[in-house]
């Protein structure tokens, strides 16, 4: 079902004297265990819609619906709490604390959503990435590879409603993109997520479920 809807999105940017519209008028449905990607030539506005579908930055005009609420009309703190229990983020680079352990950056990510720390659950998460055997790790010891199974674990294991992924494969080889897009189609069927990615690779569109192409801030037909 479509429980997380995109409606009229506008972001427009002041430079100097002159106004700069980014996205212009997005509409767009997000179906649960479905993985849409955003694809575009650099400058389209997949990453500022993601951005703003994630509530990480506002739109100038339009509406996000998510579970009978508009984030446009909630407080930072309403924001906040939904961000950290709601959503789950992956991004191009693992963004990993150095001095915890693989499974110490779960716990701390259960801790910042105000979820109970579970061992067995953390366990569990770490199996469904294949790094379970590797959780006594520290970041400089794991390979790029590593690094995202691990980033995609600490956004799953607060058992999120939405996965937002930012070139989650951009800074890898053609294998482990492929490993780590196979991953993310595992866990959205799997866990019933709802995900939404930006891509530039376009060999990897064949795992997703819906393409969204956008050109100078809208999406293409």
């Amino acid at each position: 079902m479509s429980f997380f809807n995109i409606r009229h999105i506008h972001k427009s940017f002041v430079s100097g004297e002159v106004e700069e519209q980014i996205l212009k008028g997005i509409n767009l449905s997000l179906q649960q265990g479905e993985m849409t990607a955003l694809v575009g030539a650099s400058g389209s506005g997949k990453s500022t819609l993601l951005t703003i579908a994630a509530g990480l930055q506002p739109a100038s005009s339009g509406h996000i619906l998510f579970k009978h609420n508009d984030l446009a009309t909630l407080s930072q703190e309403q924001l906040r709490q939904i961000r950290a229990q709601e959503f789950g983020f992956v991004f191009q680079f693992a963004h990993l604390v150095p001095f915890l352990t693989v499974k110490e950056q779960l716990e701390l990510m259960l801790e910042v959503a105000d979820k109970k720390v579970d061992e067995k659950h953390i366990s569990e998460i770490l199996e469904l990435v294949g790094m379970r055997h590797r959780q006594d790790a520290y970041p400089a010891s794991l390979s790029g590879g590593e690094k995202q199974r691990v980033a995609i674990a600490r956004a799953i294991i607060h058992e999120p409603t939405i996965l937002f992924a930012d070139e989650p494969t951009a800074s890898l080889d053609s294998k482990r993109s492929s490993e780590i897009m196979q991953l993310l189609t595992t866990l959205t069927k799997t866990l019933q997520l709802t995900t939404l990615i930006v891509t530039h690779d376009e060999d990897m569109l064949h795992y997703v479920d819906k393409v969204v192409h956008m050109r100078d801030g809208q999406i293409m037909e």
